[in-house]
């Protein structure tokens, strides 16, 4: 079994209050450019076992399924599985901190289990580096949707 684990993380100026929602389906609507979902249990609001799919985007290589393993907003903390069937599962890890009234860390961890060839190849290919670039990306995007960047 070929597994990795990768963890990045940044600090952005925002109330931990107002980031910590926009790591839910629907909040990724408002700053990841072309982020779509479909609700698989229905409605918008996350909580523990709420599932949805997306399209190929962010190192996906296939349409992946999402099943929220743990919501725990009072420690703004969401755990996620994607799976991209016969290619690969990732447990994602988000958690945010206050450092500040106006000012939060968000520590994202990645940990991809390949199901097959394709999955074996990807996690092979992709460094923390790659990781870096990666979740340096998500800070881009989140300053520039709170007009910051």
């Amino acid at each position: 079994m070929t597994v990795k684990k990768f963890e990045s993380e940044f600090e952005i100026e925002e109330k931990i209050e107002v980031l910590f929602p926009l790591f839910s389906a629907e909040g990724e609507k408002l700053w990841v450019p072309g982020w779509s979902y479909i609700p698989v249990t229905g409605g918008e609001k996350m909580h523990e076992d709420y599932m949805f799919m997306t399209s190929n985007h962010a190192y996906a290589t296939t349409n992946a399924i999402w099943l929220v393993k743990k919501y725990e907003p009072e420690r703004y903390f969401v755990q996620f599985y994607k799976v991209e069937p016969e290619d690969k599962i990732a447990v994602i890890t988000v958690s945010c901190a206050s450092i500040s009234s106006m000012r939060s860390k968000v520590t994202v961890e990645y940990k991809y289990v390949a199901l097959s060839d394709k999955g074996r190849d990807f996690i092979a290919d992709h460094g923390q580096n790659d990781f870096e670039t990666f979740i340096g990306q998500w800070k881009t995007l989140l300053e520039t949707h709170f007009g910051k960047a």
